[in-house]
């Protein structure tokens, strides 16, 4: 579990690194704005294959864009997405960052 941790982190590393300190490689304007100015409304733009990555990327980086986790539980951002997309839904222009920390405690007080 651990090294599969790692392994995500790495993985989002590289890509952040290839793609700058914004989800670049997406295919929206929403990708272009740092991850404390987007909104849930962002969030739902992006593909259904994407939001998973966006989720751990958001998981694993701050709002500033800075990396804030050393691993990430890859089960429960898993069962984090649905909760994530159906909130956002709900409340389109709320902050998705602010979603994904409150979605971030909840999974650590399970842990």
């Amino acid at each position: 579990m651990y090294l599969q941790r790692l392994a995500i982190v790495g993985l989002v590393t590289a890509t952040l690194a290839a793609g700058g300190s914004t989800v670049a490689f997406a295919q929206s304007d929403s990708a272009k704005k740092p991850l404390g100015k987007m909104t849930c409304e962002d969030f739902l733009g992006f593909e259904e294959h994407f939001k998973p990555k966006v989720v751990y990327w958001a998981v694993a980086y701050g709002q500033g864009g800075k990396p804030e986790s050393a691993g990430v539980n890859v089960a429960g951002i898993e069962k984090m997405v649905p909760v994530l997309i159906d909130g956002c839904k709900k409340a389109p222009k709320e902050s998705f960052w602010e979603k994904v920390k409150a979605e971030v405690k909840k999974l650590e007080k399970k842990l």
